[in-house]
């Protein structure tokens, strides 16, 4: 029987047809470009070449990937001074523009100003939209729709079931946007302006990394020059964790966002070594700085001899107390230590200049320069104001025992400066057993004397777990522009967590940035976070919440096993439902949990391994669970996860992790009896 011509459905496909094929045309016209005749040179060829290569992959077709996802019919033009929006004109709203070969558009990009209603229009506040639609998706085929009449005073407001689905849809493989699900809290977050810094505090499952996520794709859409220019980063907590989120951004057409983890940021060093928790804690104080500003300064010196610079048959004295008065002005600035030593040349040689004028020479500034190059000018710069490796400082600091009591004097305490003190001293920095707070040292001590590169826009993802240290290794990444800093105070899982976000804030240097919470849950299941926020009270006492606005309870169990063929037997049960699965375990547990697992026949994945439709089972440690979601959760020995940190406080932050991974469901198992505080 076929299809009415008249049938809704029916003509959303042929949009979604047409659709397709109009965004086809777009990448061959792009890759039917010619540009032999337009390009100066081979420079100019590759730049321009590499620009089209990134153009033709933002407008790859991704066939599982919906082109649009929701429509909006307007009942008035939204501005006298806008040319879009006239009476009764409708939009498609989408993950990427789409025109047909007039140039007339064909779906609008979800980050456009006429799709922001989508988002944030409501019964209550309709922003002059009578219709808003949303499409159900099989495999990037429409299979249903569903209205809202949002002027419409007679229909009252409901729950989005096709919203619901989409939240609750399984997930196998990495992180997948959410442009179809974004909430109006989360959408004001996304469209915040590109010079003010943003902090979300967001519990589990209420959508944090993809909205910070989601707030690079829009700026850089609003901002697209300057930040192309200035660049754009995304700092995650650990490899398995950006691996987990890195097709977010390329699903949205962007492809020019770079990530790292911090320790990638401060690699001057290859990490050898680790520290105990208490000289981690101590390394990362920002007390530290102030410690290697010192220690730094220390190299410079007065001038206790005047410099002779001979020209010819001339000779040009510069006393020692006006050298002085030179290093002096130098210091005074407060510019970086390297900066200023090579001012000080330059410096010196103006002082012989202006000898050399009273004298009725007229010279130039290239006789500046050839005086700033005088042996005898650098020899007086290398006494005064000597060069300094950072990694040596560093060194030096942590094996000289008197040359840190000097510098550390009033800063840190006897015990601090033992606790950070290495045992035995590393005779090199290449045979050093650097740790990664070290790294960080020495890479505060390579801003002091040469600044580090400013970005445009930086997203600092867990950054609840960062040292105040680290904040400012990433804070010196975006002093001339903006971050996105997304966290939860009750996921801090280090003996340095943060406590406060304003004090992180502050030694992120952005301490203006404004504070967001987010406390809707929309993955966590009601059952599940309910059950996890037990711990709030002891590891976040005056944090909200997360309240679950799922309609769907999920799948909750807690388990008595007698050992590890149980637990394995859990994940198979889990198995058997759609989606991804996580074992999660503390770290000392994963090697017998792997043993069983195999012995079972059961194949599965690591953290950051991307799972399939013939193997959707992962063994997470604990440690690396943070960030991560899967739709079952088999969570083994929750008193093993609490053991398996330095203090109990940390221990409990660990499980309250672990317990808010799964997306549908969570089975707890255990043979030892249950941590206290999750007590009814």
């Amino acid at each position: 029987m076929s299809t009415p011509v008249d049938d809704p459905l029916s003509r959303e496909r042929s949009h979604l047809s047409a659709s397709r094929s109009a965004l086809r045309a777009m990448r061959e016209d792009v890759e039917a470009l010619d540009i032999s005749d337009v390009t100066a040179n081979w420079v100019n060829a590759e730049v321009l070449a590499r620009q089209i290569e990134e153009r033709i992959k933002a407008l790859a077709d991704l066939s599982d990937t919906p082109l649009f996802f929701g429509r909006l019919d307007y009942l008035h033009a939204p501005g006298a001074e806008q040319a879009e929006g006239a009476d009764g004109e409708r939009f498609y709203i989408g993950r990427r523009h789409v025109h047909d070969h007039d140039g007339d558009p064909m779906v609008i990009d979800w980050r456009a100003p006429v799709s922001q209603p989508f988002y944030r229009a409501s019964k209550k506040n309709p922003l002059d939209v009578a219709l808003r639609r949303r499409f159900g998706y099989t495999r990037g085929d429409i299979t249903a729709y569903e209205d809202e009449h949002l002027s419409d005073p007679a229909e009252t407001a409901r729950t989005s079931k096709l919203l619901q689905q989409e939240i609750e849809r399984p997930r196998v493989g990495p992180m997948r946007d959410i442009v179809a699900t974004i909430q109006p809290e989360q959408d004001e977050i996304v469209r915040s302006g590109l010079s003010g810094t943003v902090c979300v505090q967001g519990g589990p499952g209420t959508g944090k990394t993809a909205v910070g996520l989601h707030r690079v794709a829009y700026l850089l859409y609003a901002h697209r020059e300057r930040l192309a220019r200035t660049g754009t980063l995304v700092i995650g907590p650990n490899r398995s964790f950006l691996h987990y989120i890195e097709q977010v951004l390329p699903a949205l057409g962007e492809l020019t966002v770079q990530q790292a983890t911090v320790d990638d940021l401060v690699a001057h060093v290859e990490i050898k070594g680790t520290d105990d928790a208490r000289a981690a804690v101590v390394k990362g104080d920002a007390r530290l700085a102030r410690v290697l500003r010192r220690a730094l300064y220390a190299h410079v010196t007065m001038p206790a001899e005047p410099v002779m610079v001979v020209r010819g048959s001339r000779r040009w004295r510069i006393p020692a107390y006006e050298l002085e008065q030179l290093v002096r002005e130098l210091l005074d600035r407060d510019i970086r230590y390297g900066a200023a030593r090579e001012a000080l040349p330059q410096r010196i040689a103006h002082a012989v200049l202006v000898q050399m004028e009273r004298s009725g020479e007229a010279p130039d500034d290239r006789v500046q320069d050839a005086v700033a190059r005088n042996s005898a000018v650098k020899a007086a710069v290398k006494a005064v104001w000597p060069a300094v490796d950072p990694a040596k400082l560093v060194l030096r600091l942590l094996s000289d025992a008197e040359f840190l009591a000097v510098h550390a004097e009033g800063i840190l305490d006897e015990d601090e400066q033992k606790a950070i003190l290495w045992a035995k001293p590393a005779r090199s920095v290449k045979s050093a057993k650097w740790s990664a707070a070290d790294a960080v040292l020495i890479d505060e001590a390579t801003d002091l004397i040469q600044r580090t590169h400013s970005l445009g826009h930086v997203v600092l993802d867990e950054a609840q777990d960062l040292s105040p240290m680290q904040y400012r290794a990433v804070g010196r990444r975006c002093t001339t522009g903006s971050a996105t800093v997304l966290g939860d105070l009750a996921q801090g899982t280090t003996p340095w967590a943060t406590r406060d976000w304003q004090e992180a804030l502050t030694h992120l240097g952005k301490p203006e940035a404004l504070v967001e919470e987010l406390t809707a849950g929309f993955r966590v299941p009601t059952d599940v976070i309910t059950y996890a926020s037990r711990l709030l009270p002891h590891i976040a006492p005056g944090l909200t919440p997360v309240a679950s606005i799922r309609e769907n309870p999920g799948h909750f169990e807690v388990r008595p096993v007698s050992g590890p063929k149980d637990v394995v037997e859990a994940c198979r049960e889990l198995l058997r439902h759609e989606g991804s699965t996580g074992l999660i375990a503390a770290d000392a547990r994963v090697p017998e949990l792997s043993r069983a697992l195999a012995e079972a026949g059961i194949p599965y994945l690591g953290p950051g391994e991307e799972t399939t439709q013939d193997t959707r089972l992962t063994l997470v440690p604990a440690s690396l669970a943070k960030g991560l979601e899967y739709d079952y959760v088999v969570l083994d020995e929750p008193q093993a996860v609490v053991d398996g940190e330095p203090d109990e406080r940390t221990g409990l932050r660990r499980l309250y992790v672990t317990l808010t991974r799964a997306v549908s469901g969570l089975t707890v198992t255990h043979t030892t009896p249950l941590p206290t505080q999750l007590a009814a």
